[in-house]
């Protein structure tokens, strides 16, 4: 997981900016939570899976219109059964990691803006079949997205967003609902 490590040096030098440069460039920190689906063929087994996935931001919005930000994700577990010559097989898939990345917006009112993302997913996983390890893949890939961000007060925002997440050659999409607080 050393991709991981660097991910998270820099959303640590973020999160420890002075507080008054942050407060003067617009520090923010954010969370979200949704669902992540999962369709993919893993060793002969057709995986169609849901799970709860969440996610966390630290950022710093540069102006109106673009942001840079790193975070963690967490997939949280794709589980799915399959009956293989009459013996029950379990599989279990999960996988988290760091992002690193920038954010476009577009205001549309003064509380409504769109946005895309886009930037890199430092992430490690585990597959398991029946309880035993069969995998423990690592990697550097990219994730893009876009969704829409609702003010409630001068600090807080309500954001909505569908996110890709390449995992090598396996794609999975989170839909998510957050909240984002502006220092």
């Amino acid at each position: 997981m050393k991709h991981a490590r660097t991910a998270l040096a820099v959303v640590s030098v973020i999160a420890l900016l002075p507080a008054a440069a942050v407060a003067e460039s617009g520090f923010y920190l954010g969370g979200s939570i949704g669902s992540a689906s999962l369709t993919e063929d893993f060793d002969g087994f057709d995986v169609d899976a849901d799970s709860t996935a969440y996610r966390f931001v630290a950022g710093w919005q540069f102006n109106e219109f673009f942001s840079l930000e790193g975070g963690y994700h967490n997939f949280g577990k794709f589980e799915d059964s399959f009956d293989l010559a009459g013996e029950p097989v379990d599989l279990r898939l999960k996988a988290d990691g760091f992002t690193l990345g920038g954010t476009l917006s577009l205001p549309l009112t003064r509380s409504l803006s769109l946005y895309g993302r886009g930037g890199a997913f430092f992430w490690d996983g585990d597959a398991n079949i029946n309880s035993i390890t069969e995998a423990r893949p690592e990697d550097t890939n990219p994730y893009y997205g876009a969704g829409a961000k609702v003010s409630l007060t001068e600090r807080l925002d309500l954001v909505g967003d569908w996110t890709r997440y390449e995992l090598d050659s396996t794609d999975s999409d989170v839909i998510s609902l957050g909240l984002t607080l502006r220092f």
